[in-house]
């Protein structure tokens, strides 16, 4: 695949921080979503960016600098509400341990102040069939999928995730085409990923606004530096203009 950059609208654009260099292409290092113990090849959870620009990373890459390592995450939050689903949910598309665990039933009756104090995280309990099987949890198609039914259900629900212990980038993994790089860990498609960011703050802005929360722009923002990209007022301004006039 060819070298390539993210040609980003005039509202997103990269988020800087002194452990991100300035490229547009966004690297997430990733842990599984179980909690068993860590393999070699397990990751932290974080989001950099890829110095090289290139997009076409080897999986087998190695670097030990160790300035080129991204930082753990912090651990689960406590008394998040914790999703547990296993194989026989997955392959069934059943949403229900996610309704059980926090109590959403519907889109409608979700209340995010209550969320957002508490967070969500996931535990999947994936029983490979080849042991030997070297691919993550975001590699499988049909985790993916049901993560993808998830989403559709509910598309505010990266802004309800512990995004401090590295959900948000786990989730985005899951619906988001990237390459995996044991050194850098999850490397996303800029375009995609970028495509993915601007679809959320489209459907979180305006769905916290119409429950009162306080300070709805810096929430939805802080949701997109999560992922490395920062949202203009130009953006907001739009959709507050857009909705009024619709």
């Amino acid at each position: 695949m060819a070298t390539t950059k993210a040609a980003l609208l005039p509202w997103v654009f990269p988020s800087a921080s002194p452990r991100h260099v300035s490229s547009l292409l966004p690297v997430v290092a990733l842990v599984p979503f179980e909690t068993k113990k860590r393999r070699a090849q397990d990751l932290a959870v974080s989001v950099a960016f890829n110095p090289s620009g290139n997009f076409n990373i080897s999986a087998f890459d190695h670097d030990d600098d160790p300035s080129d390592k991204v930082e753990p995450p912090m651990p689960p939050k406590t008394g998040r509400y914790e999703v547990v689903i296993d194989n026989d949910s997955i392959a069934r598309l059943d949403l229900s341990p996610f309704q059980t665990a926090t109590g959403i039933t519907s889109p409608s009756l979700a209340e995010p102040k209550e969320y957002l104090d508490r967070s969500i995280g996931f535990t999947i309990k994936y029983k490979r069939e080849d042991p030997g099987d070297p691919r993550e949890l975001s590699e499988y198609p049909d985790i993916r999928l049901w993560f993808v039914r998830l989403d559709a259900m509910y598309p505010w629900l990266p802004l309800l995730l512990d995004w401090r212990a590295g959900e948000l980038a786990r989730y985005a993994a899951m619906l988001v085409p990237h390459q995996m790089s044991l050194r850098m860990g999850v490397v996303f498609n800029p375009e995609a990923l970028e495509l993915f960011v601007m679809n959320k703050v489209f459907v979180v802005y305006p769905w916290l606004k119409r429950h009162g929360v306080p300070k709805p722009r810096l929430k939805t923002s802080d949701m997109a530096r999560m992922l490395g990209f920062g949202i203009g007022d130009q953006l907001f301004d739009l959709i507050d203009h857009s909705h009024l006039s619709s």
